[in-house]
């Protein structure tokens, strides 16, 4: 049976509230969603056939600023899932401390059966069924699985076209030229590597002497890995939605990268090198190697799987890869894991760069960019881990712990409406 994604983040939050002493009273708001919109997306498709899609906006809170997540095009977008993805963003922005509340949206659609025209029709359609949500002040989306720069172009511009203007700042994650961030389509990975070597740091451990092993091999996953290679890492497996390679002496990354940049090729497509080994996804999971991160999709490791795990340290790239049971079961063995809402939040925060700079109507350098990032990182980093030694709990605790005392604390002072 499928773990509930929004039930394990309502677990992992009031087991925080618990730790603290948090009264039920000054937290259950965050246990609901703000707004829940469902909508029909009938599309007319290439054939001139007519299909309806599902989608969907939630908003979990807009309680320290307006909300802001991802879209995602998957076959298997659920309500629920959005709620939790929504929820998760909510802790994540408080986490490091950026003016967003938490929220997100999904179409279930194989968008690998689409064609381009299809796409940019369905996104339309979309954009246009969720516009009350929507806008710079409002709700900020931004790119997910299954979209990309492309697609929040077309949504920039459909919000754009029923207001009479250009409006930059509705969106985050777009190309360059119409009002992107230097830096964007790196930036969750890049603030991966930032977390690991922070955290190596406080382990006494090198980061030449590291082995990582990355489940999925998609925007986040990729970054990281060669972010992680470049800083001199060993990157002895990774995989996609195809299976894997794995290699005990370190995988050529640059290559590898260099392949799957070449349009939609899969690493099964890979041209493997003499040393390497094919593997399948369970079998990255349950690479011995010091840090594993998962960068696919949510419920990667649970309960059913949790013991062939073998690595030292977990650093979640995806949102909710690891299930409330066997987060408990890990941090039980004394695996260290990094939770979702600080380790992946590098492409929030370069989302909040990219919309400073549209609402500014300036342009940062790369450098200016990846600064802010270290700097944010840092400190939450920090903030995350004094917590979690200060009550003896896990990471994730930690993480939750300075999340949930931003967003009561901001409650309290804003009081309840009417």
């Amino acid at each position: 049976m499928k773990e509930n994604q929004y039930e394990n983040f309502i677990r992992f939050m009031d087991h925080a509230a618990e730790i603290i002493g948090l009264p039920y009273d000054e937290y259950v708001s965050l246990r609901y969603p703000e707004r829940e919109l469902k909508v029909s997306l009938p599309l007319r498709m290439d054939d001139n056939s007519i299909q309806v899609f599902e989608g969907y906006r939630v908003q979990h809170s807009t309680l320290i600023g307006p909300g802001k997540g991802g879209i995602r095009f998957h076959k298997d977008v659920e309500l629920d899932d959005v709620k939790a993805l929504a929820a998760m963003m909510t802790f994540k922005c408080a986490m490091v401390n950026i003016p967003f509340g938490g929220a997100k949206g999904g179409i279930r659609v194989d968008v690998s059966k689409l064609s381009m025209n299809e796409k940019e029709r369905l996104t339309r359609r979309y954009t246009s069924a969720i516009l009350p949500l929507i806008g710079p002040d409002k709700d900020i989306p931004a790119p997910d699985v299954g979209t990309n720069p492309q697609i929040m172009n077309w949504i920039m511009d459909t919000y754009s076209m029923t207001k009479g203007y250009t409006v930059r700042s509705v969106v985050t994650g777009k190309d360059i030229e119409v009002g992107g961030s230097l830096g964007r389509n790196e930036a969750t990975g890049k603030g991966i590597m930032f977390i690991i070597l922070q955290l190596l740091k406080k382990m006494d451990m090198d980061i030449t002497n590291t082995t990582i092993a990355i489940q999925g091999m998609g925007n986040v996953g990729s970054s990281a890995a060669r972010s992680l290679y470049e800083a001199g890492a060993k990157i002895i497996a990774v995989s996609d939605v195809s299976g894997g390679l794995y290699n005990e002496n370190g995988l050529d990354i640059n290559d590898i990268s260099a392949f799957l940049d070449q349009g939609r090729n899969l690493l099964s497509d890979y041209p493997q090198k003499p040393d390497d080994k094919r593997i399948t996804n369970q079998e990255l999971l349950a690479t011995e190697c010091d840090i594993l991160i998962p960068a696919a999709l949510q419920n990667q490791i649970t309960s059913k799987n949790v013991d062939t795990v073998k690595a030292k340290i977990i650093v979640e790239g995806a949102n909710g890869p690891i299930s409330d049971r066997a987060d408990a079961i890990l941090y039980q063995r004394g695996v260290t894991v990094v939770p979702d809402i600080l380790a992946n939040s590098g492409g929030v925060i370069v989302s909040y760069c990219e919309w400073v700079q549209n609402i500014q109507a300036h342009m940062w350098s790369e450098k200016e960019v990846y600064a802010t990032l270290e700097r944010i990182l840092r400190k939450a980093f920090n903030q995350a881990y004094k917590s979690s030694k200060e009550y003896e709990c896990s990471m994730r605790y930690g993480a939750y712990i300075v999340a949930l005392k931003k967003l009561t604390g901001t409650l309290k002072k804003r009081g309840l409406y009417p």
